[in-house]
């Protein structure tokens, strides 16, 4: 009897059982129908840049040059993204000295970020020679992967990215360190707009139309460009005194600050490298976590800082030294 009791009460509870999981499936089945998981729409580039706490300053710039359109049309374009730290080391501490710039102006730096395709990090090649992309809005720039790096290793026209690979639905954004400036002419011309390398100019033309024509030509160059001081330094105290030295000095000197068939933005140099110089000579390249130094052979131990580097033009970069380099 007391068996049969058991056995019925196993039976009753098993059934309940069953009638509790099929009544928790189907209630859970109904919940799903109700409540569908969604898979999150990528955003537009627009929307990224706009939504994105780190780029204020550049929303502020889309907005100003009216490129909030462009940017979330089909593509896929590929943006080089400066950030707020970036805008703000390029001089523009806020959004009201973004709008003070002219629409021009504006448009034509932020579409010198802009490439054409999706390009992402994994397709740019590895090295220390800097590639062109396919093309920006607004001529070529310069893209490189260092070999060691403790970063993403990719740079654009010596602008490190510090943040590869993040997709939107019309591209793919690259957050720099740098606000890219399109080239303002050779590296003649640019020279000769800054007022801090006169004396290089007047050196340059000093030294005659073998040396004007090469700085102001098509082939790559990298420059290692003396500021004023640095000539004063050097013992030419004057434009003067430059126009007084015999030309085969100049040139011998000039021609060694040279490096040809190559622009050599900054992230792509290696520390301890030794680089031939137009003149056939060399010098031994620098690289610390403070930045650049270029040692001359004639510099004994003191090695010239570069100031200012990775200035761009339209056949190869400028680097800023704040000492001569001799040979």
């Amino acid at each position: 009897m007391l068996s049969n009791l058991f056995s019925t009460n196993r039976r009753v509870s098993g059934l309940l059982g069953a009638s509790l999981i099929a009544l928790s499936v189907a209630l859970t089945s109904c919940k799903d129908e109700e409540n569908p998981v969604t898979t999150p729409t990528p955003q537009t580039i627009t929307q990224l840049v706009t939504s994105n706490s780190q780029f204020t300053l550049l929303s502020a710039a889309v907005n100003r040059a009216g490129l909030g359109t462009t940017l979330s049309g089909a593509g896929p374009f590929t943006v080089f993204a400066p950030n707020d730290a970036a805008f703000r080391a390029a001089g523009f501490a806020d959004a009201a000295a973004i709008n003070a710039v002219p629409v021009a102006t504006l448009t034509n730096i932020l579409l010198y970020h802009v490439v054409s395709g999706s390009v992402a990090s994994s397709a740019i090649p590895a090295g220390q020679t800097a590639q062109p992309t396919a093309l920006t809005a607004n001529g070529t720039a310069y893209v490189s992967k260092a070999t060691s790096t403790s970063g993403t290793g990719v740079s654009i026209n010596g602008a490190r990215v510090v943040q590869a690979d993040v997709q939107a639905s019309n591209g793919v954004v690259h957050v720099i360190d740098r606000v890219l400036m399109p080239p303002a002419g050779n590296i003649l011309a640019v020279a000769q707009s800054d007022t801090t390398l006169s004396y290089l100019v007047a050196a340059a033309q000093r030294g005659g139309t073998a040396v004007t024509t090469a700085l102001g030509g098509t082939t790559a160059l990298t420059v290692f460009a003396p500021t004023n001081a640095a000539f004063r330094a050097a013992g030419f105290p004057t434009i003067a005194a430059i126009n007084a030295a015999p030309v085969a000095t100049l040139t011998n000197i000039l021609t060694y600050h040279v490096v040809p068939g190559v622009r050599a933005y900054s992230p792509t140099l290696t520390n301890g490298a030794s680089i031939t110089t137009f003149q056939t000579g060399t010098v031994t390249v620098g690289v610390t976590s403070s930045g650049v130094t270029v040692l001359g052979k004639g510099n004994g131990t003191n090695a010239s800082n570069v100031t200012t580097p990775d200035i761009s033009a339209t056949n190869g970069v400028i680097h800023k030294i704040d000492r001569v380099l001799l040979p």
